[in-house]
């Protein structure tokens, strides 16, 4: 890496020009959210998709170029927060065609987007994105190592695709047992959780990709702690108005699930397409008062189901601080901030 380009990275980029690409042949986006999940992507991605000079589609994550890993996610595999079997992940884009009609709708005036959460963790993303668009703005959001994978390992748990719930166990076991193993769509399993600490490895494949003008890093504190701040920062370097009044969106809160038994058996009555499952949709139908129907009920659902997360064991979560730390460092340097004091790792050993 240039000592030009690290000057522009650690700047987190700069506000860059309007570029709207040509209708004629079908769009491809002109910028893309990146990931890493549970590090703000989804209340950024509502929040965009609200501004009049954007458009980004109903489908949140079309995972189009990343082909290294789209065949776990329609494996059901736990690359992201998507529940094997998700109609989502069965609805994936898988031609250039099927992708570009996703912004079929968008006018032309409009700046167009995505946001895939995968894109960091891929190989082959960052330069499948810059050959159809090379002037593509790119936005990584990265956040503190242990909170990241705490919520991102309950967010699997909710999602039945991690099956152990103690966190450090889950995070001990590193790689989720084969799903497929025998058939034709088989992938191996992978570790999905230390190999997602790689924030310079997987930020320098975007710089390598693009100038450091056209990639903003965020920090998920920031994000946090200034909502508006940090949006009117991502609006200027998307080149549209930051003046725009959006309302601030917490998407996706990390909770625990209280019972996963049941959990399976609520998701399977409401996600189900068999007669017993529709049964049970009438049924709930006729009982529930009107005034728990719909999203009351659902309000009411979400209390029953799930609680707010736990703090991890404090030995264990230093223990994992002390683990992370190079990575921290060397981030530190990288993008030029002393995330080593913000994250708390100065008084880790």
């Amino acid at each position: 890496m240039t000592g030009s380009v690290e000057g522009l990275a650690r700047s987190g980029g700069v506000p860059g020009e309007r570029v709207v690409a040509p209708v004629s042949v079908g769009r491809i986006p002109d910028f893309f959210i990146v990931g890493h999940p549970k590090c703000g992507t989804t209340a950024l991605y509502e929040m965009l998709r609200r501004h009049p000079q954007i458009y980004m589609p109903e489908l949140k994550e079309p995972r189009f170029f990343a082909p290294d890993l789209r065949a776990r996610f329609l494996a059901g595999g736990a690359l992201g927060p998507v529940a094997a079997g998700d109609e989502q992940a069965q609805s994936l884009p898988q031609t250039r065609e099927q992708y570009v009609q996703l912004f079929a709708p968008a006018r032309p005036d409009q700046v167009v987007g995505e946001a895939s959460p995968s894109y960091l963790m891929s190989s082959n993303a960052p330069s499948a994105i810059a050959a159809a668009q090379p002037r593509a703005r790119i936005v990584a959001l990265l956040r503190e190592p242990v909170a990241f994978l705490r919520s991102l390992q309950l967010e699997l748990v909710r999602n039945h695709v991690e099956l152990e719930r103690d966190f450090e166990r889950a995070i001990a076991n590193e790689s989720i047992p084969a799903i497929g193993e025998g058939t034709p769509d088989y992938s191996p399993p992978i570790r999905r959780y230390s190999d997602r600490i790689r924030y310079v490895e997987q930020l320098r494949r975007f710089h390598e990709a693009f100038p450091a003008e056209q990639v903003l890093v965020l920090i998920y504190e920031d994000f946090r702690r200034d909502n508006a701040g940090t949006l009117r920062q991502v609006l200027a370097f998307l080149g549209v108005d930051p003046g725009v009044a959006l309302e601030p969106s917490q998407a996706n809160p990390t909770m625990d699930v209280r019972s996963v038994g049941l959990d399976r058996l609520v998701q399977a009555m409401y996600g189900g397409r068999g007669p017993l499952a529709r049964g049970a949709r009438r049924t709930i139908r006729t009982l529930a008062p009107r005034r728990l129907r719909g999203r009351g009920f659902q309000a009411l659902r979400r209390r029953l189901l799930y609680a707010p997360p736990k703090a991890p064991p404090e030995d264990f979560a230093l223990r994992l601080r002390a683990r992370f730390r190079p990575e921290v460092v060397a981030l530190s340097d990288y993008l030029g901030r002393d995330l080593v004091s913000e994250w708390g790792y100065g008084r880790v050993g």
